[in-house]
């Protein structure tokens, strides 16, 4: 498994990534067909402070890349609701593959 973090407009946080590693944990161990993450953290400029903070992860896996992203108000929930949305894209993934 390879994580690589790119910022666009933040400083880099170990903590952050620390966080978004954990998540990542879950999924790569549930799903071990994937083999690589994009993580993705850039701010918005935007007149409302909602959707400030916009994460995108990238995933590698057969077929086509998984593609998610989520814009809150902090870069910890924006990472959660698209870790969520890559696990229902996942669970997806797996119901249609077949072994041979």
């Amino acid at each position: 498994m390879t994580v690589n973090y790119e910022y666009d407009g933040v400083t880099a946080s170990p903590e952050l990534e620390d966080y978004v590693n954990k998540k990542l944990e879950k999924l790569f161990s549930k799903y071990e067909f994937v083999i690589r993450a994009d993580v993705f953290f850039k701010t918005e400029n935007t007149n409302d402070r909602d959707g400030k903070m916009k994460t995108s992860i990238r995933l590698s896996a057969p077929g086509p890349r998984l593609f998610a992203e989520t814009a809150t108000d902090s870069f910890h929930k924006s990472a959660t609701e698209t870790v969520n949305s890559l696990l229902k894209q996942l669970d997806k993934r797996k119901g249609s593959m077949q072994t041979y």
